[in-house]
């Protein structure tokens, strides 16, 4: 029952928000592990967009991930002796969950794996 009860609200919440866009977001990280927060975005908002800034010096190499919700995206990459930038969009929730820009998420996925999860710790009684 307590599981039913769970669901239905998860359920609630995700009609409630109707066809929101949702994307990760944080700045100037340098791991994609920090980079799991998720914000539901401004309507004015079409895209999820991910940055991948790469530092070069010398034999040292550093990577900062950015992500976030946007209006506009372009899609681009820039290279120099000192390192480079890539910038990636998508357009359906949740879609920049990796550094990766050939990474898409079906959003129907992540709510059954969002489900499955609730149903397994209630019914484990966690």
């Amino acid at each position: 029952m307590k599981t039913l009860c769970i669901a239905l609200f998860v359920v609630a919440v995700l009609v409630g928000e109707g066809y929101s866009l949702w994307c990760y977001r944080c700045e100037e990280e340098p791991s994609n592990w920090n980079c799991m927060k998720m914000v539901k975005c401004d309507e004015m908002d079409k895209y999820c967009s991910t940055t991948v800034t790469t530092t070069r010096n010398g034999e040292n190499t550093t990577y900062r991930l950015s992500k976030k919700c946007a209006p506009h995206c372009t899609a681009k990459f820039s290279d120099t002796s000192s390192g480079s930038t890539s910038t990636s969009c998508c357009e359906n929730s949740l879609c920049n969950i990796s550094g990766a820009s050939s990474v898409k998420t079906n959003g129907a996925m992540v709510t059954f794996g969002i489900l499955a999860s609730l149903f397994y710790i209630f019914r484990s009684g966690l």
